[in-house]
């Protein structure tokens, strides 16, 4: 085993190089917010829609369109047991 002044410096160097780890993640983090691009339309001084306010004729769904097969298929509820956080006893998981 080392002796105590070795140890103390491995605490040390070892809490440094971990708080150096976290500064940095958070400084990534931080840089990855920043990427994209500006979103004008979500900025705090732009006035909010109303209810009389539409989408754009390009982004609104047209009620007409017949769903495909695949989509109908989304849509079915799901059947079966809900999921529970503890499973019943004699059951596995």
């Amino acid at each position: 085993m080392a002796n105590s002044p070795t140890r103390s410096t491995l605490l040390t160097i070892g809490g440094a190089l971990l708080a150096l780890g976290f500064a940095g993640a958070g400084w990534l983090a931080r840089q990855s917010r920043r990427e994209g691009h500006a979103a004008p339309d979500l900025s705090p001084d732009t006035p909010r829609p109303g209810p009389d306010d539409r989408a754009p004729e390009a982004f609104r769904p047209d009620p007409t369109a017949v769903p495909t097969n695949a989509e109908r298929d989304a849509l079915v509820p799901a059947t079966g047991h809900a999921p529970g956080f503890a499973a019943d006893r004699g059951t596995t998981v």
